[in-house]
């Protein structure tokens, strides 16, 4: 009988993982497990193996259909109709209605600030990654708005907390970490006075990420009146099945006017006062403009999926506002994740590394690329570009960066430039191009980022922010120090080997 039921699980559990991975390297991999471990493969693939979200959001999609296919008849496609607050249609919704077709539907404030030409920002040879863009990402590339970096829990954390009580409508919040300390009390304590003085307040957090500190930061939001729900959990506790799929979007919008997001979770481990001589570093970045609509559509989505409830009304969907912020900086908001969006990071990194013609500066805590994007960078270095590659000197998670080690020879071998920063660990995640574009956001440059987790990102084409960034890494190179094919070498062979065999198994860490 078990003999029996191993071969049909076994048999069951390949067909499927052969009819839906799309990457044929995962698709060999998982069989391999499954055949080679009877039953116990068959488990493991049913509990990580499955997309779970891809078959969520096609149940709910079904279910929506209908709904939306008689709301869609009350938008008047391409004027100032109130999209949002009228009919709750996205362009995404739209594209699955009626026989798959984009309908041209955009938000009121997105349309009329949309970019068509992004070399009048001096981006001669970004034309095709504009349109890449519009094809990848799901929201357009507008300007009009105003960006400031913010370095570090020290500047990012006051103002969350001064955005936050100066809101007079709403404020959405989404972290993957939020912990329980001494600076996510004082975020928390502002978003309780926030729903005290009648402000509608919403908090997502990763479940995973919010089991980091201990007690969890969810019962003071809770007990403070404050809606806070936990992505990809249920009660009483923790979904295996989901524990790899995270959502580790940052983001903060309040009254659908004012927005921070990029790489920062809320810890006080990010800020001098408590970190000391040992703070952790990162960047945030502060916006204002049509983008801010991007971020909350990103929030309304993950918040829908995760509670059920659909944000609608005057307080999250405010009447038009006028920007009076003195900048014009075109930006675009990037989502990625286990569904649909699949890769679309990944996507954007090998489309701008496709264009690059002068330089190339990345700088990630845990830098893992997989082949192919090993193949853009070492081919956008045989091309003339100077590519450089900035990662922590010594690595929060240890088993990263020893993965990290065993694959930079197939870079530097061509001209990629690795470097090591010295001092305290670095969380930035930055990507700047040619002077004029960046990236910035929550992603990662590993398997978790660009395969696993739910991710924002911002695109940005401005000079002003390009050289900001090329600055602050260049600073981090001239305290650097360079890794070199020697240096790899040089290591007693055990390391060496140490780090292959971790590296094998880079894709889950």
């Amino acid at each position: 009988m078990v003999l029996l039921t191993s071969i049909v699980a076994s048999i069951t559990a390949s067909v499927h993982a052969a009819m839906t991975k799309q990457d044929v390297r995962a698709a060999i991999g998982w069989v391999a497990v499954i055949l080679f471990s009877p039953l116990f493969g068959a488990l493991l693939y049913f509990i990580a193996g499955i997309n779970r979200i891809r078959r969520e959001r096609i149940r709910v999609k079904r279910k929506k259909s209908e709904h939306l296919t008689q709301s869609v008849e009350k938008v008047e496609i391409g004027t100032e109709s109130e999209v949002y607050v009228e009919a709750q249609v996205s362009r995404s919704d739209l594209k699955n209605i009626k026989g798959g077709v984009q309908a041209p539907v955009k938000h009121l404030d997105n349309q009329s600030f949309e970019v068509s030409d992004v070399t009048q920002y001096g981006a001669q040879n970004f034309s095709g990654m504009h349109k890449l863009g519009d094809k990848v990402a799901l929201f357009p590339l507008v300007s009009g708005n105003a960006l400031r970096m913010l370095n570090g829990g020290d500047e990012t954390y006051p103002a969350m907390i001064q955005a936050i009580s100066q809101a007079k409508h709403s404020v959405a919040m989404q972290s993957y970490i939020f912990d329980h300390d001494r600076a996510g009390l004082a975020v928390a304590q502002a978003l309780i006075e926030a729903q005290k003085r009648g402000v509608e307040v919403r908090v997502l957090i990763d479940s995973v990420g919010s089991r980091y500190s201990r007690p969890a930061i969810t019962p003071t939001l809770l007990a403070g009146s404050v809606d806070a729900a936990l992505f990809m959990t249920t009660f009483p506790g923790f979904r295996l099945a989901y524990a790899n799929l995270r959502s580790h979007r940052k983001l903060l919008v309040i009254d659908g006017r004012y927005g921070l997001t990029g790489g920062m979770n809320i810890r006080e481990s990010f800020m001098r006062q408590y970190g000391g001589d040992n703070m952790t570093h990162d960047t945030h970045f502060e916006v204002e403009g049509p983008i801010v609509e991007q971020l909350f559509e990103s929030f309304v989505h993950d918040w829908e999926f995760t509670t059920k409830e659909h944000l609608s009304g005057p307080a999250w969907y405010p009447a038009k506002p006028v920007w009076k912020h003195g900048q014009d900086i075109p930006i675009r908001a990037v989502r990625s994740g286990p569904d649909r969006m699949m890769a679309n990071n990944q996507s954007m990194l090998l489309g701008v590394l496709s264009v690059a013609q002068q330089s190339v500066r990345v700088q990630s805590p845990y830098f893992l690329p997989d082949i192919t994007l090993i193949d853009s960078l070492k081919t956008a270095a045989r091309r003339g570009v100077v590519v450089d590659v900035v990662i922590p000197g010594n690595n929060n998670l240890k088993l990263v960066g020893a993965a990290m080690d065993a694959q930079f020879d197939q870079l530097i071998e061509v001209g990629v430039r690795v470097w090591r920063s010295q001092g305290q660990f670095d969380h930035s995640k930055l990507c700047t191009v040619d002077g004029v574009w960046s990236y910035v956001g929550s992603s990662n440059i590993d398997a978790r980022s660009l395969r696993l987790n739910f991710e924002l990102d911002i695109e940005v084409y401005d000079s002003k922010l390009a050289q900001t960034l090329a600055q602050r890494i260049d600073h981090v190179i001239q305290s650097g120090k360079r890794v070199t094919l020697k240096s790899l070498k040089s290591k007693p062979f055990y390391l060496r080997l140490r780090n292959r065999i971790v590296w094998l198994a880079s894709p889950y860490l």
